[in-house]
């Protein structure tokens, strides 16, 4: 008789990744079936095993884990090439080995939900295409956390990653976005690296029309956590400071 398959998990993290000070407690962010979940585990996929240690080690104040952290199987993600966007990584299929041979297997962002705008995915494609069993748990998602805040359409949105850094290819495709959510009334939303906030939230300002809205939120779960949303004609008349260390979520929605 042959060994029934494990699955792969897709265990969310919290949303306090790199931020420094005092971050919530795991069971204020996670529910108690994913810290469950996520103590049981055995195996792990990870995009970086050190920063997984640590999530475990939050786990395993609340749940004990099922063996100790460092009898852990905890494998790392390939790295894409740079400048090769959109090319396929190396055959994942070894990663989910453990599966093969009845294991459950846990996939782990650095934070929120696995797989979603998130290197994981291509992980989750090679689990489908070998017919492992794909089981996502409920979790905090930066994207659609930002999202439900901000009032903005939330029937019709697009997630656009980073915009450019050089000046004119993101004024292009700041003025892009806008026009696109102008003739759809779609959402759309981006991130970018912290210390650089100030300058796409000025960015967005200096490009878009007075009446089209922009979203701000910062810090999501966090203590500090925001939202703001207004017209660009109102973040011109009361500004908002950014803070440069703390991960936002950007949206905007054409008037």
């Amino acid at each position: 008789m042959s060994t029934p398959r494990g699955s792969l998990v897709l265990v969310p993290n919290t949303l306090d990744f790199g931020i420094a000070g005092e971050a919530p407690a795991i069971g204020d962010v996670l529910g108690a079936s994913v810290i469950r979940n996520a103590a049981a585990l055995t195996h792990w996929v990870a995009e970086n095993a050190k920063t997984t240690r640590a999530f475990l080690k939050r786990v395993d104040a609340v749940v004990a884990l099922a063996q100790p952290l460092q009898l852990l199987s905890i494998v790392e993600l390939p790295r894409a090439n740079k400048g090769a966007r959109g090319a396929p990584l190396a055959d994942l299929t070894p990663l989910l080995s453990p599966a093969l041979d009845g294991h459950d297997i846990g996939l782990i962002s650095e934070a929120g939900l696995p797989a979603v705008a998130d290197p994981g995915a291509a992980l989750v494609q090679a689990a489908h295409q070998i017919g492992i069993r794909v089981v996502a748990l409920p979790g905090p998602s930066a994207l659609l956390l930002a999202l439900a805040a901000s009032g903005l359409n939330g029937q019709s949105f697009a997630f656009v990653g980073y915009l450019p850094v050089e000046a004119a290819a993101r004024s292009a495709r700041i003025r892009e976005l806008e026009a696109l959510s102008r003739r759809t009334a779609q959402t759309q939303l981006m991130i970018e690296t912290p210390y650089r906030n100030e300058a796409l939230l000025s960015a967005l300002l200096a490009h878009l029309q007075a009446t089209t809205r922009v979203s701000v939120s910062c810090g999501l779960t966090l203590p500090t956590a925001f939202t703001r949303t207004d017209s660009v004609r109102g973040w011109t008349h009361r500004p908002s400071a950014l803070p440069a260390d703390v991960p936002a979520v950007f949206s905007l929605l054409a008037g």
